[in-house]
């Protein structure tokens, strides 16, 4: 029993300060601090100090895009053709059923790139650029992730896949076109989707790039979250903070993406303080091949600040002035100090809490204001 009440107090103590320690990490202060970051999180943080836009990585995809002259139908033919002439490597398609099957596998010593070849086209293409990237831009990879000066080598390695999909991202989506049709098209995600070939989860990472030098575009966040509300993906070009531990708010409309997933989800929300968004959020499933194989399922989360939604097209049925339309959402339980909030599921780190045993509301309990604790 003693072990067992010093697990539970470890882990209590642990979850209250990893939470705190999100919210320190997740500043944009480049002092080196306590070495308590997973890799993943060192490169999250790495993206978000640069703003989420590699100027050499963009610009040399930009200019591949434009030497291979191929519009979306015909990309990944380019790509493959690029592969052979320029670099010896040879790509085949894998349609076997095996459960080894890889997305993308290289094999140095017979010179061949293997693709799952029943992956969606836009998927198979950003494999191929992807592969590109490390062949053409590695040398700049590899001196973005030596400046970053990573804490531990998986976080160098996991950097390195992330700048070689950025640049993925940047032949795929070239920054000048795809700056324009965003610009004419109002942002409308399913006409850039058709327009470049790409999936919605390409479109929106990319929308959280466009913050070139004299060609910004509008700054947006993206994120992609499972259905068990782990954000699996986040970048923000925005104000917007996300959890770096625990899942996000309850209340913002990626998590009811999953119950619609066959439309885009429109949400004006607020922060605690009073920066408000418009949200948009899309159910995606990344299906196996067979009866049998798993499906992937997750929900695609895009916004940008409320003063830049009237150049997005989905704000335009949006009465940005009638409160009952504005949700208030914090970044998560253990980071938000709102005191009225009936999906609280944990108290905010660091509050003590007043239980009435004779009163009994949604919430079990009363957060104890900051003047009372002191």
């Amino acid at each position: 029993r003693a072990v067992v009440h010093l697990q539970a107090a470890y882990r209590a103590i642990e979850d209250k300060y990893q939470a705190l320690d999100g919210t320190l990490l997740s500043s944009e202060q480049d002092r080196p601090g306590p070495n308590l970051a997973f890799p993943y999180d060192e490169v999250r943080d790495f993206f978000h100090r640069i703003g989420n836009y590699v100027d050499p990585l963009d610009r040399q995809g930009e200019s591949v895009r434009a030497e291979l002259q191929a519009d979306p139908a015909v990309l990944s033919d380019a790509l493959i053709e690029r592969l052979a002439i320029r670099h010896n490597f040879k790509v085949d398609f894998d349609r076997s059923l095996s459960s080894e099957r890889a997305l993308r596998r290289l094999d140095r010593s017979a010179r061949t790139v293997t693709i799952d070849g029943y992956a969606e086209r836009s998927s198979q293409t950003f494999a191929l650029a992807h592969q590109l990237a490390m062949l053409e831009a590695g040398d700049k990879i590899a001196e973005i992730v030596r400046r970053a000066a990573f804490r531990s080598s998986d976080a160098n390695a996991v950097c390195e896949i992330a700048l070689a999909n950025y640049f993925a991202g940047a032949v795929l989506l070239p920054y000048g076109d795809f700056l324009g049709a965003a610009r004419r098209h109002r942002h409308d995600l399913s006409v850039l989707t058709q327009l470049f070939g790409a999936s919605l989860e390409q479109v929106g990472h990319r929308l959280s790039t466009l913050q070139r030098p004299q060609a910004q575009g509008i700054p947006f966040y993206f994120l992609r979250v499972d259905r068990a509300g782990n954000i699996t993906k986040r970048h923000s070009a925005t104000r917007l903070r996300f959890a770096r531990y625990g899942g996000a708010c309850p209340l913002w409309n990626v998590h009811e993406a999953f119950e619609t997933p066959d439309r885009i989800s429109v949400q004006i929300a607020e922060m605690p303080e009073g920066v408000r968004y418009l949200s948009l959020a899309q159910a995606i499933t990344k299906a196996g091949m067979g009866h049998s194989a798993p499906r992937r399922r997750y929900a695609i989360g895009l916004g940008c600040e409320l003063g830049d939604a009237g150049q997005v097209v989905y704000a335009d049925d949006l009465d940005t002035t009638n409160p009952k339309q504005i949700a208030l959402i914090g970044t998560s339980c253990r980071l938000c100090e709102r005191e009225d909030c009936t999906q609280r599921a944990f108290p905010p780190a660091g509050r003590s809490i007043n239980v009435d045993h004779d009163n009994r509301f949604v919430v079990p309990y009363k957060l104890r204001t900051q003047r009372s604790e002191t």
